[in-house]
């Protein structure tokens, strides 16, 4: 089941079915990949997709590319398309990496290390 039929709409108001809380109440992360969606079909198009509804409604979405080499598509590229089209900025971009960065299959130690010495680094040197 795509986790967005489990996700229902009306008046701007959304409501989250059971596997849907579930997901989210749970902080199981969700690797989305835009573009292969797109090239896939399972996405009309990127300003289609439901990656920034799931963002929005603070699932923890990571921003990947699936299969690289297929697609012809970089991390930066993806980035790039979802940061043109949703018009995201470097908050967005860094929530999405820690997001990716408490989901990777490190221990606590190292995962904590990453973000801390290297990704919350990284972004405050991109806004100075």
């Amino acid at each position: 089941m795509r986790i967005c039929d489990d996700i229902t709409e009306s008046n701007g108001v959304y409501t989250l079915g059971r596997l849907a809380n579930f997901i989210r109440d749970r902080r199981i992360p969700l690797e989305v990949c835009p573009t292969s969606n797109v090239h896939t079909g399972a996405a009309a198009s990127i300003a289609t997709h439901p990656i920034e509804l799931l963002r929005k409604l603070r699932f923890r979405v990571t921003l990947n590319t699936d299969n690289r080499l297929m697609s012809g598509i970089t991390l930066s590229d993806e980035f790039e398309s979802c940061a043109t089209v949703f018009a995201w900025t470097l908050d967005d971009m860094e929530w999405l990496t820690l997001n990716a960065a408490k989901s990777a299959f490190y221990t606590f130690d190292t995962r904590l290390a990453m973000i801390n010495n290297v990704i919350k680094p990284g972004y405050a040197a991109l806004r100075a």
